[in-house]
């Protein structure tokens, strides 16, 4: 089916004004900042020169990717200009050496894990693509440690955290494997491995879905990981055995309400339903079944419906929506 939203010149420039009007606000802040003494009591600036903001640490760092995505995509737009003199000062050497210095803090070991991670790999990625530019190369030490961190992390993770929060792992696992590919073989072979143990056998999904602050679908991450991780000719019939046997994906993947747009983790749902349609999209690429690959496109466009009038208005969301928008918009071109 032909989606009804898409990408475009006018959905660019205001998702860059949004994310540029936030990345170097600093406050109101949430900082995730352990303190063992009087001196551990810095500003967000002080204490994150490159993502000190857009309310927290990881909405900076993926807001910093929609930036240079669009940057690259849509070279032509007004804001190109002042994205590129902004990520020039803010993704500085000097800025990123205090960045991953804070990493190798020993209270920081589980500071952004895992969704802070992936996002950081995420946009090192993308920041790698404008050759123009060095801020990938700037970014390659902080992208090296966090790799580290997630070779480490794995093997101690018993059980996939399915949550539809920050915790969520296979979010994370779906943005480092995208950085791991041609960089890191290891990793990727590390990922694929511990993601084919952790999901290759569930089937028959009956989870309470959604969750009343989530921004992440548990199953349909969890798919959208196994889609990159399994062959097609696997993974279809695994995906329909997981949630459309059971009715889950007719019964209850459906757009959700918000009821509160001011309230920061009621917000989230809004973002569910972005991250929803991203996924769908994405799993419906991946099926060889084309009845159900339409029926994924359709439950996308509802999701899409829901979610794109309300990116912008309320900082509580304004400050990250914008990413899962982009995320998702990116699938329909």
């Amino acid at each position: 089916m032909e989606l009804s939203h898409s990408l475009n010149e006018a959905i660019a420039r205001k998702f860059a004004k949004i994310a540029l009007g936030h990345v170097a606000q600093e406050y109101p802040n949430q900082p995730m900042h352990v303190m063992v003494e009087d001196s551990d009591a810095r500003t967000p600036r002080e204490l994150h020169p490159a993502f000190f903001g857009s309310y927290d640490w990881h909405s900076c760092v993926h807001s910093w990717w929609l930036l240079l995505t669009l940057r690259r995509t849509f070279y032509k737009i007004p804001e190109f200009e002042a994205i590129s003199a902004l990520a020039e000062t803010t993704l500085s050497e000097e800025n990123l050496a205090v960045e991953l210095a804070y990493f190798d803090r020993p209270t920081a070991r589980g500071f952004e894990r895992p969704y802070g991670w992936g996002w950081l790999l995420y946009l090192h990625h993308e920041a790698e693509r404008h050759e123009d530019q060095a801020w990938g190369a700037r970014l390659a030490p902080l992208a090296c440690a966090i790799s580290k961190r997630f070779a480490e992390f794995l093997p101690l993770l018993t059980y996939p955290i399915t949550v539809g929060t920050h915790f969520n792992t296979a979010f994370a696992l779906l943005l480092a494997r995208e950085w791991a590919k041609g960089r890191d073989p290891a990793l990727l072979a590390q990922i694929d491995a511990w993601s084919l143990n952790a999901f290759a056998s569930k089937s028959d999904y009956a989870g309470w879905e959604p969750g009343g602050d989530e921004f992440l679908s548990p199953v349909l991450t969890a798919s959208l990981l196994m889609s990159d991780v399994m062959t097609s000719q696997d993974f279809t019939p695994w995906f329909e055995g997981l949630v459309l046997t059971n009715g889950w994906l007719e019964r209850e993947c459906h757009p959700v309400t918000v009821s509160d747009r001011s309230d920061g983790k009621i917000a989230h749902l809004d973002g569910l339903n972005l991250s929803r349609a991203w996924c769908l999209l994405r799993i419906g690429r991946s099926l060889e079944n084309s009845t159900l690959t339409a029926l994924l496109n359709s439950r996308a466009e509802a999701h899409l419906d829901a979610a794109i009038p309300h990116v912008a208005g309320d900082y509580m969301g304004e400050h990250w929506l914008a990413s899962f928008a982009l995320l998702a918009l990116l699938e329909t071109s």
